[in-house]
């Protein structure tokens, strides 16, 4: 275009100067002519610029090119090089890693989760402790599904059969989603898991009932089970290695083994109902006869009962199988099988099974297991036989360096530095949240151990209360006149732990007592009243009254008896029942039980008891077992208005003596006031006499309260500038030492 507009200048131009001279015409004719001549090979020119264009592109191209290689060659390299490597090597990731998730109450589950993530992280596995509190599921939990995780889940069952207050809202939304159609059947796909449960056999009908709940709702939502649920009890008499710690590392143990296969790539392993395999049977070839079993091996009911849990342990179904006791059809054939076998021998299987478990319950388990007498014996006790004990009081050391006695040597004369404290049975029907045992003893409803005599519990507990005396000979600040007292037992209380009238022998080993000339303080939970009706005179019976309304009570005492109120109930009338001196024991725990005044006096006025002692929860320290703090324990004067205010709505009762250091005060009934003055005090010698005279006489010759009263001495009487402290002994002010909680 360039070149047509210079052309056709060029033209106007000569047509313009035209006349000029002839050497200027021919220059211009010249110059046109070379015009021309380009314009007329134009084609040519075109031709030779597309060409030099095309071989500059080229040429720019190519170096953008050879940039572009130089800077992806280094990546390009190593990744060859990784994916040869991979290819020599032959390694494919089956896990990322474990996450650990825990719904705790007093910490145990939590505890678990870290230990078990120290163990997953020691096989050279990733390991994610979470809480669930801190886990929304609604979007994370379907994640896990795609990410190669295996997700484990320790889970403890609380009140009720509820979830912990960390777990509740994944409890509530995993419920929800497994019967919601809008999540589907297979919401889950691809998610695998194990749950481990903690529980306490001893509430039968919500045993483990949050981890059975969170096993079977995961499967129903078509996730895979690595590993079969594991049950802990916290019941060491029924736990099936001794104690829950025990329970978790058995379990743990396959979870890790497990898990190193997974790892592997490894693929369930055969049962042999597999078809992958040629089968070695013909269908014409006889079955070999069954040889006989060896003595003491297993029998095949007793394998079929155990192959839910541990059989299966190692195993990972598809979504469409169960495992545990969701697995009917199995173990139903399983059954099948083993009657087909027994009709052969004329015999019912089902009666075999019934024999099996029959001797099962005739071989009774020693209520002491190893575990357990490791922990108890940690704490001081000396253990007797296979479910008693004895320890050394507290007061029973103050005594005897005459630095006063206990509460009851004020209320009732009580010589503490002679005073046993015991108990037959380290069992208990409750599970208080003031328990200064830290709940280390065995629960349960009845009595279903091994039991020794009452006379080897007798010599025992006092050989050893004796031999514990004798350590401190010598001792400085010992008084000698009362290290020899203290070697000859006068009183013994039955109150260490546990619930002593759950013992079967309870009556003949008070009688052993009293034949020793030992008097017998005896403390109950108020969950047995046939056994208090049942009981012989003792010197004087106590019943715990923790609360005085039925909500109340379920949360202080946790009992383990579905109808502990009329159960409580009924044991308060049997006291009443009583001819002996009764007992009322209030505990009294802040922002717990301190405003149910008129319920209180109700009770009282059901089983009218000779004395009421109320006193301040002692606290025990810190402990999972129990969430009480500092701020629970009640000040002295906050117990004496509490008192002086029950003491008003009850005509019958007075105060009557104080205890300032135990933070405990006597409330008795008018009848122990004489002439204007407290005979809240023991005869001890006088009860002796009655009752050897009742138990000559086979009973029929009875006496009662009253007959072995005592003058209570000014200095134990509320009111008074001592406070409960006798002025025979020295005041001692600990400072800067760990206090001891032990003691009646």
């Amino acid at each position: 275009m360039l070149l047509t507009l210079t052309v056709i200048v060029l033209s106007l131009v000569t047509h313009v100067f035209g006349t000029d001279n002839d050497a200027s015409s021919k220059a211009r004719s010249t110059s046109v002519g070379y015009f021309i001549s380009v314009w007329q090979n134009r084609l040519y020119l075109y031709s030779a610029a597309a060409i030099i264009f095309g071989i500059w592109f080229s040429l720019k191209m190519a170096l953008k090119q050879r940039s572009i290689s130089d800077q992806v060659r280094p990546w390009l390299s190593k990744a060859v090089k990784k994916n040869s490597n991979n290819v020599e090597k032959g390694t494919v990731i089956h896990i990322s890693g474990v996450k650990i998730f825990f719904g705790s109450q007093t910490g145990t589950a939590k505890g678990f989760a870290k230990e078990l993530a120290d163990e997953v992280k020691a096989l050279g596995l990733p390991a994610e402790v979470i809480n669930l509190k801190d886990y929304d599921p609604d979007d994370r939990l379907a994640d896990e599904c795609t990410n190669k995780f295996v997700c484990v889940f320790l889970l403890a069952t609380y009140t009720d059969g509820q979830p912990t207050e960390n777990a509740k809202w994944f409890y509530k939304w995993l419920e929800e989603a497994s019967t919601d159609f809008r999540y589907g059947k297979t919401y889950l796909k691809g998610l695998r898991y194990s749950v481990f449960g903690l529980g306490n056999s001893v509430y039968v009908s919500h045993y483990n009932t949050v981890c059975k709940n969170v096993d079977k709702w995961l499967w129903m939502l078509s996730s895979v089970r690595v590993l079969a649920r594991g049950e802990g009890d916290c019941n060491v008499v029924n736990s099936r290695h001794g104690s829950i710690k025990a329970d978790f590392l058995v379990w743990k143990a396959k979870f890790l083994g497990r898990l190193q296969a997974l790892s592997k790539g490894e693929k369930k392993s055969c049962l042999g109902n597999c078809t992958c395999k040629t089968k070695r049977k013909k269908k014409n070839q006889q079955p070999p006869k069954e040889e006989q079993a060896p003595p003491g091996a297993p029998t095949l009911e007793e394998k079929l009962l155990d192959s839910s849990s541990d059989e299966s342990a190692g195993q990972e179904k598809r979504p469409g199988t169960v495992i545990d006791v969701e697995d009917l059809g199995d173990i139903m054939n399983s059954f099948k099988k083993v009657k087909s076998k027994e009709e052969g021998d004329g015999e019912p299987w089902m009666v075999k099974l019934k024999q099996v478990r029959k001797g099962e319950e005739e071989e009774r388990r020693e209520m002491i297991t190893p575990a357990l007498r490791e922990a108890l014996t940690k704490q001081g006790y000396k253990l007797i036989g296979t479910h008693s004990g004895v320890k050394l009081c507290r007061w029973t050391k103050s005594m005897l360096r005459g630095r006063g006695g206990c509460y009851k040597h004020t209320f009732y004369g009580i010589e503490s530095h002679r005073c046993m404290e015991t108990t037959p049975s380290l069992a208990c029907a409750n599970k208080c949240v003031f328990c200064w045992r830290h709940h280390t003893n065995p629960v349960g409803m009845e009595w279903r151990w091994k039991m020794d005599p009452p006379e080897k519990i007798l010599l025992e507990a006092m050989e050893n209360h004796q031999n514990m005396i004798r350590q401190f000979k010598g001792v400085p600040g010992v008084r000698p006149d009362r290290y020899e007292e203290g070697l000859s037992v006068k009183h013994c209380a039955l109150s260490l732990v546990g619930e002593p009238i759950m013992y079967p022998e309870i009556n003949a080993f008070l009688c052993l007592l009293h034949t020793h000339h030992i008097s017998s303080f005896l403390v109950t939970n108020a969950q047995f009243p046939e056994e208090i009706r049942n009981l012989v005179p003792v010197t004087q019976l106590y019943v715990s009254v923790d609360a005085s309304t039925k909500e109340s009570l379920k949360k202080i005492d946790r009992p383990l008896f579905t109808d502990f109120w009329p159960r409580f109930l009924d044991s308060l009338k049997a006291l009443g029942d009583k001819r002996q001196r009764t007992v009322y024991r209030l505990t009294l725990v802040k922002a717990w039980n301190v405003v149910e005044l008129e319920a209180y006096s109700e009770l009282i006025a059901l089983g009218q008891p000779d004395f009421i002692e109320v006193k301040g929860v002692t606290y025990c320290g810190e402990s999972s077992a129990s969430s009480l703090t500092m701020a629970n324990v009640p000040w002295h004067e906050e117990v004496v208005h509490f008192v002086q205010q029950l003491a008003d709505m009850l005509p019958q009762y007075e105060i009557a003596c104080e205890h300032e250091h135990s933070n405990c005060l006597l409330i008795a009934h008018k009848k122990f006031k004489v002439k204007g003055e407290w005979w809240t005090w023991i005869d001890y010698d006088g009860f002796q006499e009655l009752v050897q005279a009742y138990e000559k006489s086979g009973g029929r010759q009875v006496f009662s309260a009253q007959d072995y009263m005592s003058k209570t001495p000014h200095w134990a009487l509320f009111g008074a500038w001592d406070q409960g402290f006798d002025p025979a002994d020295t005041r001692f002010q600990r400072r800067n030492k760990t206090k001891d909680i032990s003691g009646c």
